[in-house]
């Protein structure tokens, strides 16, 4: 069996006091839906679990049905930070018979079956799969006064994106040692594991992947989806 996570229980601060970026309309259907569909059609994952914020429990049940989402098994309530959503997800995750697990942040609704397939076989074989592409842009180190410190090359800088698939004990292992450490918050999952002592191997993925933090985000990402 393999479960997959999707977080979707983030504040969206960025996006406007109140607003869930997850459940925001994106096309036809809610932002989340569509990250939700793309495991629901991938035959490599089994089972999908789902975090939300706790105002929102009532609109995630009503998405099993409205979409035909028959992987989606467990919903549940996210925590103050990303790492907490997923700690809570991994208690819905059996202890047996699941080697792999991939986690995905709902807010990057462009994910397709495909690529949940090549994270999980980099995780099968390496023991994680994380969706990345190199930076094309040149990066700047600030400091304060918005002063340049210094320009890293960026022939070895990629940009790290989800999903994010793992061996299911690596991962378990890892958050259980260390992300319940209140002093330190962590941005994903990949940092996470790194931080136990384990490097994570990344997965090439050059198509459009992106985020939305910002409402304009949402207008540039309904284009990409009506392309696809």
């Amino acid at each position: 069996m393999v479960v997959a996570i999707v977080l979707a229980s983030g504040k969206a601060t960025r996006m406007g006091s109140g607003l869930d970026k997850c459940f925001l309309s994106l096309g036809n259907m809610p932002v989340v839906a569509w990250s939700l569909l793309a495991f629901e059609k991938c035959a490599a994952v089994d089972r999908i679990v789902l975090a939300v914020r706790k105002d929102q429990l009532g609109a995630a049940r009503s998405l099993q049905a409205m979409f035909g989402i028959s992987k989606l098994k467990s919903i549940v309530v996210g925590g103050a930070r990303r790492q907490d959503s997923v700690l809570a997800a991994l208690k819905e995750v059996p202890t047996f018979d699941c080697p792999q697990v991939v986690i995905h942040d709902a807010a990057r609704p462009c994910i397709t079956p495909e690529l949940i397939t090549e994270t999980l076989k980099s995780a099968k074989r390496f023991g994680s799969g994380i969706a990345a592409c190199p930076v094309v842009d040149t990066i700047k180190v600030v400091g304060k006064g918005n002063l340049v410190e210094s320009t890293p090359p960026r022939d070895n800088l990629w940009a790290v994106q989800t999903p994010q698939a793992f061996n299911t004990e690596l991962l378990r292992s890892a958050y259980e040692r260390l992300a319940a450490d209140k002093k330190v918050t962590y941005t994903d999952d990949s940092a996470v594991v790194e931080a136990s002592g384990t490097a994570t191997h990344l997965v090439k993925w050059l198509a459009p992947n992106p985020k939305i933090t910002t409402a304009i985000d949402l207008t540039i990402t309904a284009a990409i989806l009506r392309l696809n």
